[in-house]
């Protein structure tokens, strides 16, 4: 627990393979019901959130070394093994674990807002469990 009393959620690998770079990814760029899209629900848009999120993700590890060190180091290694050091790694470092969280939910809020899927299987699998914690 931190000095703020939340609990430290659930760490997956592929939370650390979001994190990394699959965030670029952009399966659909446009809901598919409707000429006219909801607010930020249209193709640019949607574009941009992702965009952002990504550069912003890439900032802050690049920005914090150990948690960029144990995200890259877990990308290789097999999933409990990486399950295990990351959730070590973000229980001891609890407030980069919610930093991260909040440069990551605008995709489940376009996710949600826009009827689309944003990530591939098993990084949109992983970013719902880093999430949820």
């Amino acid at each position: 627990m931190n000095s703020t009393g939340r609990s430290m959620p659930k760490i997956w690998t592929g939370a650390g393979a979001l994190m990394i770079g699959g965030a670029a990814t952009l399966l659909a760029l446009a809901p598919t019901a409707g000429a006219n899209p909801a607010p930020g629900c249209s193709a640019s848009e949607i574009s941009g959130t992702v965009s952002t999120v990504t550069t912003s993700a890439r900032d802050y590890l690049n920005a914090h070394p150990g948690a960029n060190q144990a995200v890259t180091a877990a990308f290789n290694q097999p999933r409990p093994e990486a399950e295990a050091n990351l959730r070590s790694y973000f229980t001891a470092n609890p407030t980069e674990y919610f930093d991260l969280r909040g440069i990551l939910s605008p995709l489940g809020d376009v996710q949600r807002n826009c009827g689309v899927s944003v990530l591939p299987g098993e990084l949109g699998s992983a970013y719902s469990t880093f999430m949820a914690g």
